[in-house]
């Protein structure tokens, strides 16, 4: 298995278990917790994240980048579960825009 194998193995399991707390008791599961309280907070969770995360960044700190990167990812997972995206969508679109210039596939995109 590849690196980039694993790695999506590891998002796939994770989204799984995240899927697996639909509908379970918000009282024994943060997840669980989350879905209950819809989409809006979950994706308030992400930019939060995704903040923190940048601040980190932004002070050097390695160690706390990589646990904030990890805490947005596994938020970004909840937002897809909550919102019916699978990773595996997100991983061909991602393929689709291997070898394009990140220029060029932002000015390919509708404007407006």
């Amino acid at each position: 298995m590849s690196e980039a194998q694993a790695t999506a193995a590891v998002l796939e399991r994770l989204y799984a278990t995240i899927n697996a707390r639909k509908g379970a008791d918000p009282a024994s599961s943060y997840t669980a917790k989350l879905f209950s309280r819809g989409v809006p907070k979950i994706a308030q969770k992400v930019g939060e994240e995704a903040v923190e995360a940048v601040i980190e960044a932004m002070r050097g700190d390695t160690d706390a980048l990589v646990g904030e990167s990890a805490d947005l990812l596994y938020h970004l997972l909840v937002l897809w579960a909550a919102t019916g995206v699978e990773p595996e969508a997100v991983f061909a679109k991602l393929a689709a825009r291997e070898g394009t210039s990140g220029i060029d596939e932002k000015n390919s995109r509708p404007k407006g």
